[in-house]
């Protein structure tokens, strides 16, 4: 196996990068070990100088890492530099998150006895990371696993060799800034691992959890090879993140918002909003408002500062994506933007902002995640139609709900059914809040204090006096 980059925006080969070989893991799987055996002693206070270089190392390469991602993957260069800096943010603020979720917490003070909880490391942790957020979503995991005193072994989608080289970089970066003080080498580490050897690394006594974004598919596989070795999982897979329009809601506002839900990354992101569910009241203006919101969508070169939507990372993903809103057309839907007949450009692999209605339940624009800039939309008569059609779905990630109506919020917040729930806001996920959903959409959490202590062993002391 290769690592294998495309130019997604002219659909022409860059270069591929040999995978690890079975010496090479084995090497790798040491050297974190190893690193995690002295890291895991170290204070807090010195893991946290390394977070802090780590973010001053993103930022001064915040340009270089924007690029490349901007070339392999397709994400408009904005973007890719905002990325590079929600990522550089993230270690701001992990130093007050770690001290929060790290410290000892306090059960029984009598006279018999002292009794606290510690979150001790659990070890080193293999991360099997996507193409869509490669900064990001490594980050996010490995960041709070270090504070906590874990080692981490990130394996990189094969389509983003350049961005994992250059993170990779500014890992060893930001050890060598903290090489003279009390700091041992993190245990952070960036390997090329091809598909046939995952496996055998989760299954290697020096690996004590897998975390993974991801398919669904991909997430059963892991989840089941992690089982059988009794080794702790975190799953991060797929959404279909319903946005919720009821009667009293700021229509206008809703619009504009959803359709930067929807083409966040170009519409590849876990949590955009995917199914548009509007009440009977306020459809035809948020379906005008919306289509022409997608339809002013600037479509083309990611390097182009105006570009608002690039193209679809890969070339399986694209011809995936057009399959599932050809086979919607099919089956009935209604193209209102977009669609088969839009004008793109002629190289590449993009797919034009797209709306669809009238969709039937069975119809995969209904069913099935669209990972891509494409919109189904639905009209409920009601606020309780609106709660049912938006948890009939295997997903469970997140969902926005949109009215100034306060018993409605209350309602739709206690029966939706996913891990988030934003109110006249789009979902999006923060450092300060646990990230994560339930059904099909994963396992357990990243960030927030909940995320910080995922992989810790919460260890009960009691102390006699």
């Amino acid at each position: 196996m290769t690592y294998r980059a495309t130019n997604p925006t002219s659909g022409e080969f860059l270069y591929e990068l040999p995978a690890l070989n079975q010496l090479q893991r084995n090497a790798m799987l040491m050297r974190v070990a190893n690193e995690q055996f002295a890291w895991r002693r170290a204070p807090l206070e010195s893991r946290l100088r390394f977070v802090a270089a780590l973010g001053a190392a993103l930022r001064a390469n915040r340009d270089a890492l924007a690029e490349a991602l901007t070339l392999e993957m397709g994400k408009p260069v904005a973007a890719a530099r905002a990325e590079v800096e929600k990522c550089a943010a993230l270690c701001d603020v992990a130093p007050a998150l770690a001290r929060a979720a790290l410290a000892r917490d306090a059960i029984v003070d009598d006279a018999t006895a002292l009794v606290h909880v510690q979150f001790d490391p659990l070890g080193c942790v293999l991360a099997i990371m996507p193409w869509n957020f490669p900064y990001w979503q490594a980050l996010r995991y490995a960041v709070p696993a270090l504070c906590a005193g874990n080692g981490v072994l990130l394996k990189p989608a094969p389509s983003v060799p350049g961005p994992a080289r250059l993170l990779d970089e500014c890992l060893d970066d930001a050890r060598a800034a903290v090489t003279h003080t009390d700091t041992p080498p993190a245990p952070c580490h960036v390997a090329l691992l091809p598909l046939e050897m995952i496996d055998d690394v989760i299954a290697d006594t020096r690996i004590v959890g897998v975390t993974l974004t991801g398919s669904e598919r991909a997430g059963r596989h892991v989840a089941e090879v992690a089982g059988r070795h009794l080794k702790k999982v975190v799953l991060e897979l797929g959404g279909s993140d319903p946005f919720l329009v009821l009667p009293d809601a700021d229509v206008a506002r809703a619009a504009s918002v959803a359709v930067a839900a929807r083409t966040v990354n170009s519409g590849q992101s876990c949590i955009a909003a995917k199914r548009f569910i509007v009440c009977d009241a306020v459809y035809d203006e948020f379906l005008r408002r919306f289509a022409d919101g997608m339809r002013a969508l600037v479509v083309g070169d990611p390097f182009d500062e105006h570009t608002q939507v690039g193209p679809i990372a890969t070339e399986s993903v694209r011809d995936g994506l057009r399959a599932q809103i050809e086979s919607s057309i099919a089956d009935g839907a209604r193209v209102v933007v977009g669609g088969p007949a839009a004008t793109l450009p002629e190289r590449g692999f993009f797919i034009a902002p797209t709306v669809l209605v009238e969709i039937p339940d069975h119809a995969a624009a209904a069913t099935e995640e669209l990972f891509g800039p494409v919109a189904s939309v639905f009209r409920v008569a009601d606020t309780a139609m609106a709660i049912r059609r938006a948890n009939d779905t295997r997903f469970g990630l997140g969902a926005s709900v949109w009215t100034s109506n306060e018993q409605d919020s209350a309602r739709c917040i206690a029966e939706l059914e996913a891990g988030m729930v934003f109110v006249n806001d789009m979902v999006a996920s923060d450092a300060r809040y646990p990230f994560g959903g339930i059904k099909q959409s994963g396992i357990g959490r990243e960030l927030g204090v909940l995320g910080f202590r995922e992989f810790t062993n919460a260890k009960t002391v009691r102390r006699l006096r």
